[in-house]
């Protein structure tokens, strides 16, 4: 059984779970990303990092999204252990039911075009290509993405 909670992003967990991801970013990106996320962009109203647990409590898994605009998030951080599957589709659909009751209504994500892995899974689960924005912008790198959450199915 999968459980994902909020949690503060700089526990113990959390903090090796954002490690991992930044090792795996470094490896396939050249980039460990951590200059894209502010710990204290995901500790304000509207925000949100969960770390998800299997049935041993064991992190096995995290994500975040923090507030770009009025009506729109960012989701950041987004990381699932290797072996652990399902895990990954799991926290982004928990970001996004979180998101959508928080009353935004899209969500946009950046991630490196060279990552074809994550490009893959978010285009998958429903994210469409948009341009680059912010910090992302006219970076031939990146590959910026969003959902609407008006089409997130909530069970």
């Amino acid at each position: 059984m999968l459980t994902i909670a909020l949690e503060d992003p700089t526990s113990a967990d959390a903090q090796a779970l954002m490690d991992e991801l930044s090792a795996t970013l470094a490896n396939i990106t050249g980039d460990s990303g951590r200059a894209s996320f502010d710990l204290d962009d995901v500790r304000v109203p509207r925000a949100c990092f969960v770390v998800a647990r299997d049935a041993g409590k064991q992190a096995v898994g995290c994500g975040a999204f923090r507030p770009l605009q009025d009506e729109i998030a960012e989701v950041k951080r987004m990381y699932s252990r290797p072996g652990t599957c399902g895990v990954g589709s799991a926290i982004l659909a928990y970001l996004e039911a979180a998101a959508a009751d928080f009353g935004y209504r899209t969500l946009w994500l950046e991630t490196r075009r060279v990552n074809a892995r994550a490009v893959a899974f978010y285009q998958r689960h429903g994210y469409r290509r948009i341009p680059n924005f912010g910090k992302y912008a006219g970076s031939a790198k990146a590959v910026c993405f969003e959902k609407h959450l008006q089409s997130v199915v909530r069970v």
